[in-house]
């Protein structure tokens, strides 16, 4: 059967646990907690082990997926408090191996065990098997990370910090957006637009531009009227934000020869609907839109990940390997 180990996904809005029994398990008695009710990593697994009433054994190893960069042994979440030793957090838990993983790079862990129904095809041709991968996802920020190949053989993730890298326009109506962002922030980011803050952002600023006071709302409130059609400046922050997406998504498929497929993921893009995502977004067509190499993205496929708590599984993959 093999060792008990813990694999959790934090993100800056919520922390995801899960028990693996051995190399091969798929994670088992999931349970997600709010980050912002924890002051830090070990707190939250403590709390997700109390819930398991009794449960009489506890794991000897974790691999946890969070939303940071991972240098070091000091970590410092991006949009969240947090901030922990992961040696001391080691030996609170009393772990024998704490292996942290930035939360994009284990989505790359998981590509490898992906079955076709875990993935909606968004465009373009078949996968080349032993080519680059690029995944990205928006939530309360922008992930991004990368998978290739070693010269063994073998696959391996690449942690990045891409979603803040700056954000450039596709077109003028995108400057004349980013230009009423640069007013409010003196870097904008993919992140600060592609993103939960991004949607809000984006509204906010369409607004503006046309001359209407904007409303307080939230992502989910513009994501919400933007899909029904019932606010004109929701609606074009939403095609705007698929079409960013897009767009960013090119340019690292292109970056990296991603002929292995670009794969999309996040808590957003799940509430656009497989509908709008396959038949109204410009994600697709402003992942293509690179002028002479417009030819070369047509064949590179694009998928949307459905594979519930994927994080979770390539934690448990790379705490595997």
């Amino acid at each position: 059967m093999g060792p008990l180990r813990l694999v959790g996904d934090v993100g800056g809005t919520n922390a995801r646990f899960a028990l693996v029994r051995g190399a091969r398990g798929l994670p088992q008695m999931q349970r997600t907690l709010a980050t912002a009710d924890h002051p830090d990593l070990a707190s939250a697994v403590e709390t997700y082990l109390e819930s398991l009433h009794g449960f009489p054994e506890r794991p000897v190893e974790a691999a946890v997926a969070i939303a940071c960069a991972v240098q070091g042994d000091g970590l410092r979440m991006t949009n969240s408090r947090w901030q922990f030793s992961i040696e001391a957090t080691r030996q609170r838990l009393g772990l024998r191996r704490l292996l942290m993983l930035n939360d994009w790079e284990a989505m790359a862990h998981a590509v490898p065990a992906f079955q076709p129904q875990d993935l909606l095809h968004l465009g373009g041709g078949a996968p080349d098997a032993l080519a680059p991968c690029v995944l990205l996802g928006p939530g309360t920020g922008l992930g991004v990370s990368s998978l290739v190949r070693s010269r063994g053989g073998e696959w391996v993730a690449v942690a990045g910090e891409g979603g803040h890298a700056t954000l450039a326009p596709g077109g003028p109506r995108e400057a004349d957006i980013l230009r009423a962002t640069w007013s409010e922030h003196l870097h904008v980011s993919a992140e600060r637009l592609i993103s939960g803050m991004g949607l809000e952002n984006l509204y906010r600023a369409i607004a503006r531009l046309d001359g209407v006071m904007p409303q307080p709302l939230t992502a989910a409130q513009v994501c919400e009227r933007g899909l029904a059609g019932t606010d004109a400046q929701c609606a074009e922050a939403v095609d705007t934000f698929c079409s960013l997406l897009g767009s960013v998504a090119g340019n690292l498929a292109l970056t990296l020869g991603a002929r292995g497929g670009v794969y999309f993921g996040g808590g957003i893009l799940g509430r656009f609907g497989e509908d709008y995502l396959l038949r109204r977004s410009p994600l697709r067509a402003a992942f293509e839109a690179k002028g002479r190499f417009a030819g070369y993205l047509e064949r590179i496929p694009t998928f949307l990940i459905r594979a519930p708590q994927p994080a979770l599984l390539g934690a448990a993959a790379a705490l595997g390997e």
